[in-house]
């Protein structure tokens, strides 16, 4: 996945509650995840559905549900690209330094 898919994927503050939900307290249906969701079980599932074609989420049939479990792994290209990032400011503020630094010279 693109971190462009995934930060598109999470920029939802339900859908991004829906994952850290699923991460924090494994498997669940699609009702047990309306429950406290603030929104409808339509609006849960097309989260749901935006969040697996993220690779965030899997889905396991379950008789006449479906139970949604989290892929945390998923996550590694938004890891890699802060790593980057993180990188890139950490060079940049060093030089901002050194050169406030030769300014006070």
């Amino acid at each position: 996945m693109t971190p462009d898919l995934l930060f598109r994927s999470l920029a939802d503050p339900t859908r991004r509650a829906l994952f850290e939900r699923l991460c924090r307290d494994g498997e669940q249906s699609v009702a047990a995840l309306t429950e406290g969701a603030g929104v409808s079980q339509p609006a849960v599932s097309k989260h749901l559905a935006v969040l697996r074609e993220a690779g965030l989420v899997t889905a396991r049939p379950e008789g006449r549900q479906t139970r949604y479990s989290a892929e945390p792994a998923a996550l590694a290209p938004l890891a890699d690209w802060t790593v980057q990032m993180a990188s890139f400011w950490q060079g940049r503020i060093d030089a901002l330094e050194d050169l406030l630094k030769r300014m006070d010279q």
